[in-house]
This record gives structure tokens, C-alpha cells and sequence, in this order.
């Protein structure tokens, strides 16, 4: 989701809202270094989710996402060719919506037939939801200045490589909420951006997708000499974060994208919630979607 419309609307004007906000999420992630060893002790007791995913099922979990949205697309354009702009939008924002519902439905019924303790070995307990509600946005403060710090990093070297005119093109999502100001759509990008595909990138990247790379990691000859759980551990969250990044179709988003996705890789391990990182990636959204609209 959207970076540069966060960091633009967000970040640029050091207020002093903005400078504590910043300053209580790095003391929170120096915290976080001290305890951790920097980060070496960080996921010993992470125990690995007992399940039978088959290696190939979490990228054909994504191509079936893609092709199943861009079908519904299609359809969606040729059923309302003589509609306005906005319209078109909107009923195009629909079937992404609905796609992504469906193909959640489809990730959680798969899960509980590979997960040993299907839902809950998934992460799914209600029981946790009020406790990882408040960690996630701790844990999100604690990263927040680092993805931060990236997109900017990010932002120079492109200029440097690029010149003066590099820009971060804004995610589509958030041209069209600015760009249109029906409350029927903006009310839709709402949701989709912030409730909808948050949950289904969660019950597929860190459901699906690290929880089968982190089995397949530890059967590596390579790995059979390093006694570290962590290392293995971050080994899989790395791996995930790479195929997160990649998967959004914004090479200078990548950077952040892959900061952001280590966070929520290790609030998955550290806590066996799939819930925790699914709230500190609506957070997120939500910020980017919200301060847009302010701006706006």
C-alpha cells in the first residue's frame, strides 16, 4: 500500500505531534535492540506451526488473487462501458473488493485443512484479538520511523541515480479518492484499502507464505550447522518480505514495503497471532488513506 502519500502527508511537517510520535517509536524499537541482543534473541522461543502446506500452494494462492481480479475487472469494464468516470471506479473497486473476499474465504478454508490445529494453528484465536489490538499499534511505532527513514533513503538515492525530477508515483487507490469526491467511492477505497486486502496479504503472506517457507528453510542442508531458532526464523520472514515487496507493482515502494513486511513477519512469530500483524497492517493502511483524505 500507499508510501509516499504517507510520508508526504504525514511526516513532512515535524510538528511537535510528529516529533514524539517519532521519538516514542524509536526509543520503543531501542528497547526493543537492548532486549533482544539486537534481535539475535529475538525469536528463540518461536515455535514453528505445525502443518502440511503443500510448497507450491502459497504462489498459486497468489496467481488465482491476480487472475481472479483482473477477470473480474475485465468483466466489470465491458458490463459498464457508458458509465462516468467515477462509476467505472467505483465498479471496478467493487469486484477488486469482492475478489479479495472471496479469495480470502478460499486461503482460510485451505488452512484448516493443513493446519494441525487449523484455524488456531493458523493464528486465528479471538481470544488474543484484545491483546494484539494494543501490540500492534506499539509495534507499529516502534517501526514507523524506520520505514520512514527508508522511503526518504529511498527518495535521495533514486535522485542521485535519477536526478531532480525522480518522483514516488502515488499508489492509483489514492489518486482516485482525491481525484473523485463521491462519498460512495471514497467510502469503498476506505474499506477495500484498509480492511479488506489487509486481511487477505496477511492470511497469504504471513499465513501462508511464511509459515511455508520457514518449514522449507529448516530442511536446508545449509542451515543444518546454525543452532540459532532466530536466525532460521528471520531467514523466513526475510524470504516472505522479499516476495511481499515484489508483489506490489511499485519498484520505490519496495525498499519500505520490505521494512514494513519484516515487522509484521516478526509480530506473527514473536506472538502465533495471526490477528497482530493483521491490525498493524490496517493501522497502517489506515494512516496512509486517512491523510490523504485530510489533505485532500
Amino acid at each position: 500500500m500507499p508510501l509516499a502519500e504517507t510520508n508526504n502527508q504525514v511526516t513532512t511537517s515535524l510538528n511537535p505531534v510528529m516529533l514524539l510520535t517519532y521519538s516514542l517509536g524509536l526509543i520503543l524499537f531501542v528497547i526493543w535492540l537492548i532486549k533482544t541482543s539486537f534481535g539475535k534473541k529475538s525469536l528463540d522461543d518461536a515455535e514453528p506451526r505445525n502443518n502440511n502446506i503443500p510448497v507450491y500452494m502459497p504462489f498459486a494462492l497468489l496467481v488465482f488473487w491476480f487472475f481472479l481480479i483482473s477477470a473480474l475487472t475485465l468483466i466489470a469494464q465491458n458490463i459498464f462501458p457508458d458509465k462516468s468516470d467515477w462509476q467505472k471506479a467505483f465498479a471496478e473497486n467493487l469486484v477488486l473488493s469482492l475478489g479479495t473476499i472471496a479469495a480470502s474465504i478460499l486461503v482460510i478454508n485451505l488452512a484448516r485443512r493443513f493446519f494441525v490445529n487449523k484455524l488456531k494453528g493458523l493464528g486465528l484465536d479471538l481470544k488474543t484479538i484484545h491483546k494484539d489490538i494494543a501490540s500492534a499499534a506499539l509495534n507499529l511505532a516502534a517501526i514507523w520511523p524506520i520505514i520512514m527513514f527508508t522511503f526518504i533513503t529511498t527518495i535521495l538515492i533514486g535522485q542521485l541515480i535519477f536526478g531532480d525530477s525522480f518522483q514516488i508515483k502515488q499508489h492509483e487507490e489514492l489518486k482516485l479518492i482525491t481525484t473523485y469526491p463521491q462519498i460512495q467511492l471514497r467510502v469503498l477505497i476506505f474499506l477495500t484499502a484498509t480492511v479488506v486486502v489487509p486481511i487477505f496479504e496477511e492470511l497469504l503472506f504471513r499465513g501462508m507464505f511464511q509459515t511455508t517457507i520457514r518449514s522449507y528453510i529448516s530442511t536446508l542442508p545449509v542451515f543444518d550447522k546454525i543452532q540459532s531458532k532466530s536466525l532460521k526464523t528471520w531467514a523466513g520472514i526475510a524470504v516472505t518480505s522479499v516476495l511481499f515487496a515484489i508483489a506490489h507493482q511499485q519498484p520505490a515502494h519496495w525498499p519500505a514495503l520490505f521494512v514494513l513486511s519484516l515487522a509484521l513477519g516478526y509480530s506473527y512469530e514473536k506472538s502465533n497471532s495471526l490477528f497482530r500483524p493483521i491490525f498493524i497492517h490496517i493501522f497502517f493502511n489506515g494512516i496512509a488513506v486517512l491523510s490523504t483524505l485530510y489533505a485532500s
